[in-house]
């Protein structure tokens, strides 16, 4: 079997496994929970398109999510669209904002990259602030349906939903990794001049990956508003969210499509955990912890770790 089938296979049963639980469990905390991780898988793999394979480190990922979100919600109000149409037209607009975004940043590297997108997220907040059509700056509420389709509850809808979109969003960033556009990617990583000389499209890639990472995001974010019944632009644009997005790839790996997987899925539960048994406080310091050991002890990663560890073990071949 083909690495493609596995892929498909495995796929297929998580999203089978996913719909079983739906069909099973009864505490709807777990789907709360479970939620939250596969939201996280979506954003740090969407990070990983542009921070990891490209090297441009992207400090307003809270913006695309927002974006994703509140087109949701514009859309949800004003043309009473459904929860997948909303998903499309907030990826959509995240896709477009990283475009824009791209087209005006992409020249500029390194750590004046890095504030452009800070200052972006804060330009977008201050416009959401002012727009009274959702919420502005006190909010919306929002009525969560009961049920949805198959599901006996709309949070186990959102359940699957995101797990769907986790599915597509890693799919999206194994394909890149495995075609000429993630070899071109890494070749503008490495040295941009060079890749130049070597005929890559730097500028065009680069914005594709601006523009695929942005819509990932904004898929993300578009299931949120329902998710907590409630939007306010100090939740949607959260500075956690960027924490997190960054984070996790770092955790786990940014050299591959799996490394930010393991670090959203390690860090999620972590986040779970300590929120529960302590404080959502603490569970931010804790990731602060855990990202600064990370990052000292195994700077490729658990997934670099790993591999370092696999080959000091292996038998030397004479």
């Amino acid at each position: 079997m083909t690495a493609n089938l596995r892929f498909a296979a495995g796929a297929g049963l998580l999203l089978a496994a996913v719909y079983g639980a739906t069909a099973t469990v009864s505490n709807e905390y777990l789907f709360f929970a479970g939620y939250m991780a596969l939201q996280f898988v979506v954003l740090a793999t969407a990070w990983n398109i542009l921070g990891g394979y490209v090297g441009y480190v992207n400090f307003g990922s809270a913006a695309f999510f927002a974006v994703g979100a509140y087109t949701a919600v514009a859309f949800g109000k004003g043309l009473d669209a459904p929860l997948p149409l909303q998903i499309l037209a907030g990826a959509m607009a995240a896709g477009v904002l990283g475009l824009v975004v791209g087209l005006m940043t992409m020249r500029l590297r390194g750590i004046y990259f890095s504030i452009a997108t800070i200052a972006m997220s804060i330009v977008i907040e201050t416009a959401v602030i002012n727009w009274s059509y959702v919420g502005g700056a006190r909010g919306l509420a929002l009525e969560r349906p009961p049920s949805a389709l198959l599901f006996d509850s709309y949070l186990k809808w959102l359940f699957f939903v995101m797990a769907l979109l986790a599915v597509v969003a890693v799919a999206c960033a194994r394909y890149v990794q495995g075609s000429w556009i993630g070899r071109g990617l890494r070749a503008i990583r490495d040295s941009e001049e060079a890749a130049e000389c070597s005929g890559v499209p730097s500028m065009k890639l680069k914005l594709l990956a601006s523009a695929m990472s942005g819509a990932l995001m904004g898929a993300a974010g578009a299931p949120f508003s329902m998710y907590l019944s409630f939007i306010e632009p100090n939740v949607a644009f959260s500075l956690n969210i960027a924490i997190y997005a960054m984070a996790m790839p770092i955790v786990g790996g940014m050299a591959h499509w799996s490394g930010p997987v393991i670090g959203a899925v390690l860090l999620g539960i972590l986040l779970q955990l300590v929120t529960v048994t302590l404080s959502a406080e603490a569970a931010v310091l804790s990731i602060g912890v855990l990202l600064l050991v990370v990052v000292v002890a195994a700077p490729d990663g658990l997934l670099g770790l790993w591999r370092k560890t696999r080959a000091r073990l292996a038998p030397e071949v004479s």
